[in-house]
């Protein structure tokens, strides 16, 4: 087998739900809205219309946190054409980087990649509500499913409100979360005593942390996108349990990583 050769191992899937604590502003397109609807609409599912957490927002937000907290990000002040001036910096290209290494390191153009620079190991699968019946029946909901928030900003020079309308997925909702995490050969120092599944699995714990003591989505220092995460099981699947044909899961050795995220940290009226 050539050295660079990858090859996966196995797969380790963390599965469980999300708790929406506040309500959640993810933007989805605000074309063709009807009057009296949201300035700032949710993102939807076209075959359903319920809304949904992209998988591409959760994970995004982990590894923004992760790189903020380690140190990662480059950053430079700049000033857009709107005259607005903001911190701006590239997402981490270090190869070398273990959470670069978790989320993904884009290819290069020509040549043989290091095979340990794989694209990405963690998947992250779009969240999906779980409990639509018991919102689509809340009286107090103004959309399908969410309500509206008025927002009103003020420009400071000339006093002038300028008031917005949010829809938001209401605080009690209930999201479906699947995390999967693959293990590679080259994941493997024969140097090191570490656990490479392992410690690919704390970062992911470390960014579910990060996550519940921030916000996910839009607007969240304004009170919006407090979540938190109850993780159910930690699965797993060999390479060999797919060659053989297997479509059941085992339970697997890194449950207890997790067992921190239950449903015991929420209140009576939320569990």
């Amino acid at each position: 087998m050539s050295e660079n050769t990858l090859k996966l191992e196995k797969k380790i899937f963390i599965t469980g739900e999300i708790y929406v604590k506040t309500g959640i502003h993810i933007g989805g397109s605000s074309l063709g809205l009807s009057i009296g609807g949201a300035d700032k609409v949710v993102v939807r599912n076209p075959l359903d219309n319920l809304p949904y957490i992209p998988g591409s927002s959760l994970k995004g937000k982990m590894r923004s946190l992760l790189e903020k907290s380690y140190g990662l990000i480059e950053i430079k002040y700049q000033e857009d054409n709107d005259r607005k001036t903001r911190w701006t910096g590239p997402l981490c290209q270090n190869p070398d980087e273990p959470i670069v290494k978790l989320f993904g390191f884009p290819a290069e153009a020509s040549g043989v990649l290091n095979p340990s620079h794989a694209p990405t190991r963690l998947t992250v699968r779009d969240c999906l509500l779980k409990n639509e019946n018991e919102l689509a029946a809340a009286e107090n909901t103004d959309m399908y499913c969410t309500e509206v928030k008025t927002e009103v900003s003020i420009d400071r020079l000339t006093s002038a409100a300028n008031p917005r309308n949010f829809e938001r997925v209401p605080a009690g909702a209930r999201f479906t979360l699947e995390l999967i995490l693959d293990v590679y050969n080259v994941d493997h120092d024969a140097k090191s005593e570490i656990d490479p599944a392992q410690h690919y699995l704390n970062l992911v714990r470390e960014g579910l942390f990060l996550i519940e003591d921030d916000y996910l989505g839009g607007q969240g220092t304004r009170g919006y996108g407090q979540i938190k995460f109850i993780i159910e099981n930690i699965e797993e699947k060999s390479a060999e349990d797919y060659r053989k044909g297997l479509r059941e899961r085992t339970p697997s050795l890194y449950s207890d990583l997790f067992s921190c995220f239950t449903l015991k940290d929420l209140q009576p009226t939320e569990a």
